[in-house]
């Protein structure tokens, strides 16, 4: 389907989780944030048909997101149902890496099409920093599981913080490269400052070409990661909030002062 600004959407974001098994400094506030109730967040059952419903409408590519996609139970069944689903392409998933060395060749078995890997060091010590307390063995082990498991095309996810790890990208590079992964540097965006940029290895901060909705955890659908603006899919019915969200998504984005990162799912 076209918007009003003639961008053609068809890629969903789901966000199937608002937990993490990380704290990462530039998507969760120190404190923490107040989880969402099991009844709130949506069923596997709802994002099933939510999937269903999208692939109508004529959206192909679809991300599963979080908070931490793999901390949900049963995720692996969630991915083998979505997958197929007549019409979904591209199924996807971005993950902080952790649980992949339990989880990546049964996702790949389930028929997940691609991952993003987020890491944002290669130093320990950074990366507990960072992070709150993760240990970068366990991603790099979920690196590894992943080419073993299958996965091709896989991309990395840098954050970029100024003053803290922009020294890193020439290694991260050739991280990447030595691991057949192609690496995306994103400057730390802040949502309720309204800065955000144009990613480095994609398209993402691209006002123009924006060809995606977001979906949180707790069935609400978002236009613009940098937009307040939300529509209750329970309340509206799947097809009626998918187009609206598509005839309501603003030219570009400007803030969002409601939710943070994680409860987005980025």
């Amino acid at each position: 389907m076209l918007d009003r600004f003639n961008r053609e959407i068809y890629y969903l974001r789901i966000s199937v989780t608002d937990r993490c098994n990380l704290r990462c400094t530039y998507c969760m506030p120190e404190a923490g944030i107040k989880l969402k109730s099991h009844q709130e967040i949506l069923s596997f059952e709802e994002i099933e048909e939510l999937v269903k419903t999208a692939v109508r409408l004529g959206f192909y590519k679809f991300r599963l997101t979080g908070g931490e996609p793999l901390v949900r139970r049963g995720i692996v069944q969630l991915v083998q149902k979505i997958a197929q689903i007549n019409g979904v392409k591209t199924l996807a998933m971005t993950t902080n890496g952790l649980l992949l060395d339990k989880y990546a060749k049964e996702l790949k078995a389930a028929g997940l099409s691609r991952l993003n890997i987020s890491l944002d060091s290669l130093k320990p010590d950074r990366y507990k920093e960072i992070t709150r307390g993760g240990d970068l063995n366990q991603v790099l082990a979920g690196i590894k599981a992943a080419g073993e498991a299958g996965f091709t095309k896989t991309k990395l996810n840098v954050v970029i913080i100024d003053g803290f790890n922009e020294d890193e990208k020439e290694n991260l590079k050739e991280f990447a490269a030595d691991n057949n992964m192609k690496v995306r540097f994103i400057k730390k965006m802040d949502l309720k400052s309204g800065d955000y940029y144009g990613v480095e290895g994609g398209d993402g901060g691209n006002c123009s070409i924006c060809n995606r909705l977001r979906v949180t955890a707790d069935g609400k659908i978002r236009s613009c990661l940098f937009s307040d603006d939300e529509i209750n899919l329970r309340q509206e019915g799947f097809e009626a909030g998918l187009k609206k969200a598509i005839a309501n998504k603003p030219k570009k984005g400007h803030k969002s002062l409601k939710r943070e990162m994680i409860q987005i799912g980025g």
